[in-house]
């Protein structure tokens, strides 16, 4: 069976698409969060990098899910460390996943709404979207920060679909958080999909609740 014949693209009118782990290699960020942030707080309090890569996990977990987990103002506040600084430092690995940019393309080329929907920080966004190019392919790009709630809070799709206007019932949704697809599940969203190798440099990820793609083409056909 070829990917067309399980997604029906005439049934689809809108596709909304997660940045980071999704159109984007998630290997900047785990970077960013579980190596260069830790050395950094470790030369600060002067103890090891394992002590402070745990306190900094830690304090992660504990606002995981929530709009601040993604604001770089609070951790730059929290672990008195430059974050801003510290994603440019690392810009030279904010890559597209491949196949994203021909998915994207591909899309557009349809006339379909096409919306990224993230919850990074309105600087990183800006500065992925100058580092590949991507902001060309979308009708609208949103920001949790700007609507008031991360994607894992239903006030979030409350909020997009306030701002960008949608059918639920005729939308196709990718990100590679459990927790978001949750809540797109919880508030209609239609077609729904994860990604398998967020991380190009980590490992292949499974779920319970849809597919995860390998490759984007196997909504396309391409890959059939």
């Amino acid at each position: 069976m070829t990917a067309n014949a399980t997604l029906p693209w005439t049934a689809i009118d809108c596709v909304i698409l997660d940045m980071d782990g999704t159109l984007l290699d998630l290997h900047f960020d785990n970077q960013l969060w579980s190596e260069l942030l830790p050395r950094r707080v470790a030369a600060r309090l002067e103890i090891p990098v394992d002590e402070a890569r745990h306190q900094v996990l830690h304090r992660l977990e504990a606002r995981r899910g929530t709009l601040p987990w993604y604001c770089l103002e609070h951790w730059s506040d929290a672990f008195g460390v430059d974050m801003h600084g510290l994603e440019r430092e690392l810009g030279h690995l904010i890559r597209a996943r491949p196949g994203a940019i021909d998915f994207l393309a591909w899309v557009k080329a349809r006339g379909l709404r096409q919306v990224l929907a993230t919850n990074a920080h309105p600087a990183s966004l800006g500065r992925k979207l100058a580092a590949t190019g991507i902001a060309e392919h979308f009708t609208d790009i949103v920001s949790a920060h700007d609507l008031g709630a991360a994607k894992e809070d239903d006030a979030f799709w409350n909020a997009l679909k306030a701002r960008v206007d949608f059918d639920p019932a005729r939308t196709l949704f990718i990100d590679d958080n459990a927790q978001v697809r949750a809540a797109a599940r919880r508030w209609g969203i239609a077609y729904l999909y994860g990604i398998a190798r967020p991380d190009s440099q980590g490992p292949e990820l499974s779920a319970v609740d849809c597919r995860c793609l390998e490759d984007f083409a196997e909504l396309t056909g391409a890959a059939a």
